[in-house]
């Protein structure tokens, strides 16, 4: 008997930005098993060559040198740069890895995404917390949301404001919203207030969906400590996400037993209907989030398969992140 295996080529992949972002990128597509990391390129010289010294990695001297001699290319630029970045990659027939948010515009969006679907390429955008451990525990857990309840708050660091917040922080909780929530915006409120910076620092949003369900989002990086907390509210369930601990909470409620279990949790409401509580610990895997989002949209290239956050649905985030914003103008 012949066993028939299939080997499938490593992605040669190349990093745009050499920031923060850009150095995590780059040591994990270097350490991934299904990337073939080939170097970077970042426009500052000067710490290029330090990096490239330090670490290793192979570095071109223009955009045009490293999208000719990749794959994919994972571009983790500033935000200003993601439309140029990514129109370029596509037009070479590159797939492309793009953080969040997809671009600096919805009309940018679009043409990303339009460029993509007419020259046959796969594009992801990076919205992390679609793979957070915590998150993929209970995400099929949350079948019909009517409200949802998210906290994002962070110390302040001058690297995240070139953007709002929203932008900044509170798209991730965007994304994850419309991941679970299956009907369109109805209505759009918000508040937003500029401390700091020159645009919103904290913003306060409340979003109505078509089929009822509403959700309240705050996002602060002037806090005093560190949260990302999402609570999903639904008939009978109550279902909590910390997202920075990588803890859940989830509570369901079924009608009490004419004999319940001794020390069984029952509650009784004013028409006298019995409910009985029940904990559930969903397990949760430890993961790297950012590697398995790298190696997820590998995995969609190599077979050629839907991908899980689509330049779609970073549009779509993009969208209600600025009738968010626009909301907050005075």
């Amino acid at each position: 008997m012949v066993l028939l295996i299939k080997i499938i080529d490593m992605i040669k992949a190349g990093v745009l930005g050499a920031g923060h972002l850009g150095k995590i990128h780059l040591r994990l597509l270097e350490a991934s098993e299904r990337f073939e990391l080939i170097g970077f390129f970042d426009p500052n010289q000067k710490s290029t060559h330090a990096l490239a010294k330090e670490k290793g990695y192979t570095t071109f001297e223009s955009e045009a040198e490293l999208i000719k001699a990749c794959d994919m290319v994972d571009i983790v630029t500033p935000t200003l740069y993601h439309h140029q970045n990514a129109i370029n990659a596509i037009n070479q027939g590159k797939h492309i890895f793009i953080e969040k948010p997809i671009a600096n515009s919805v009309a940018e969006a679009n043409e990303i995404t339009s460029l993509a679907e007419k020259r046959g390429v796969l594009g992801q955008v990076g919205h992390v917390e679609r793979y957070n451990p915590a998150f993929k525990a209970i995400k099929d857990a949350v079948t019909q949301p009517k409200f949802i309840e998210s906290h994002r708050l962070a110390e302040f660091n001058p690297r995240g404001t070139d953007v709002p917040v929203v932008l900044d922080l509170m798209i991730h909780d965007i994304d994850v919203l419309l991941s679970v929530v299956d009907a369109k915006v109805k209505t759009v409120s918000a508040s937003g207030v500029a401390v700091i910076s020159n645009t919103p620092d904290i913003t306060n949003a409340r979003i109505e969906f078509e089929n009822g369900c509403v959700a309240n989002l705050t996002a602060s990086r002037i806090s005093l400590k560190k949260m990302r907390k999402t609570r999903f509210f639904q008939k009978n369930a109550y279902i909590a996400v910390d997202f920075l601990e990588k803890k859940v909470e989830v509570v369901k409620m079924k009608s009490a037993p004419e004999k319940p279990e001794d020390f069984a949790l029952i509650l009784e409401n004013a028409q006298g209907e019995k409910k009985q509580i029940y904990f559930e610990n969903p397990q949760i895997e430890e993961s790297n989030a950012i590697l398995e989002e790298l190696e997820d949209f590998a995995s969609a290239i190599q077979n050629n398969k839907p991908v899980t956050v689509s330049l779609e649905n970073g549009t779509l985030a993009l969208k209600l992140a600025y009738q968010i914003m626009e909301c907050c103008k005075v």
